[in-house]
């Protein structure tokens, strides 16, 4: 069978592997769509970094090398299922909540696996991936979607990640949040807040992520904070007390001082983004004088019922965040250095093996 290749930096490739075999417990799944994450890109501009493996260093659950096939943002259809599995039939349509994990933990025992010790994703560790042919995974990991659009459906992996940091920092119905980065993640936190009737005010210097952020409706208020006063903007929409809640979604350290600052007494900070860099905090001043809470997120364990749910009941509408569809062939032009030139632009590229 056909299927993408990453085997180092800049380097991927459509090879011909041996198709994988179905086994008791698990299910054969043909992907149908894929989308290019954050981390796949990370990956195609930097090599290898954990949780993949390397060349010499295999992952320590897959105990797979480089290369491994790529993608783990994945929809497609159920085509056999193994011995013992319950609750799916062939021709169903799925996401696959695309971990790895050993079970035995401490972090696995409390439940909290996306904490895993050995963490690995399927489509950057090992196990196959969504940009092939077919899959087969164990069947804990596979989530039914009824009649949801198979593209809309790739998107249910990064609507999880919303779903987890949301719930993580407690959102309730009539709270403020205001999100800093409209990105991907950004808009999917956005989103998830305005499902629970939360009032949202986006911060974000790219325009035409704005403009995403405001034609999606999940931004309350867009903001350019290169030429607006985001604490007046702030202030103004919320009596003067500041915002109850703030996600970073930049990975930016100069956002989370924007963020702290809007920030009401008492109110809490998220950071679900990734900081490539240290980031100083006068803890004194931006947290403690003002009993306010800081806290940070990752993954997702027990989302993506939820995230499901969501779009089924018509409350996050993932069809306009797909920006771009493009075929397998097409993945290093169309695909990683389209995202790579073009990021304003782009908030979510679809990838098909067909």
């Amino acid at each position: 069978m056909k299927a993408v290749l990453f085997y180092g930096k800049e380097d991927l490739r459509i090879e011909q592997i041996e198709e994988p075999q179905l086994r008791p417990g698990t299910v054969k799944i043909k992907p149908a769509y894929n989308g290019i994450c954050g981390s796949d890109l990370h990956l195609y501009e930097d090599g290898p970094i954990p949780p993949a493996p390397t060349a010499e260093k295999p992952h320590p659950i897959s105990g797979e090398t480089l290369p491994v096939v790529l993608g783990h943002e994945f929809s497609g259809v159920v085509e056999e299922l193994g011995d013992d599995v319950e609750g799916l039939s062939v021709g169903d349509s799925v996401v696959v909540e695309p971990l790895m994990v050993d079970g035995t933990c401490p972090a696995c025992q409390k439940g909290a696996y996306n904490l895993c010790e050995k963490m690995g994703f399927i489509g950057i560790s090992g196990r196959g991936g969504g940009l092939s042919e077919h899959i087969v995974v164990e069947r804990c990991w596979v989530h039914p979607v009824g009649e949801m659009p198979l593209d809309q459906a790739a998107m249910i992996e990064p609507l999880s990640v919303a779903v987890h940091t949301v719930k993580h920092a407690r959102a309730q119905s009539g709270q403020t949040a205001v999100i800093g980065g409209a990105g991907p993640i950004g808009l999917l936190v956005a989103a998830v807040l305005k499902a629970q009737g939360v009032k949202t005010i986006v911060s974000e210097v790219s325009k035409g992520r704005r403009e995403m952020a405001a034609s999606t409706g999940v931004a309350d208020v867009v903001v350019d904070p290169t030429s607006e006063d985001l604490n007046a903007v702030v202030a103004s929409h919320t009596g003067g007390a500041g915002a109850e809640l703030a996600f970073d979604a930049a990975g930016v350290g100069f956002v989370m001082d924007q963020l702290l600052e809007v920030l009401g007494a008492g109110g809490r900070l998220e950071v679900v983004a990734i900081h490539s860099k240290p980031v100083q905090l006068d803890i004194t001043a931006q947290l403690t004088m003002q009993d306010r809470e800081m806290g940070s997120s990752v993954g997702y364990a027990n989302d993506h019922a939820d995230a499901i749910e969501l779009v089924q009941r018509g409350k996050v509408n993932l069809e306009p965040f797909i920006t771009s569809r493009i075929r397998a062939d097409q993945i290093i032009e169309e695909g990683f250095k389209r995202l790579i030139t073009n990021k304003d632009s782009e908030v979510k590229i679809l990838v098909s093996m067909s």
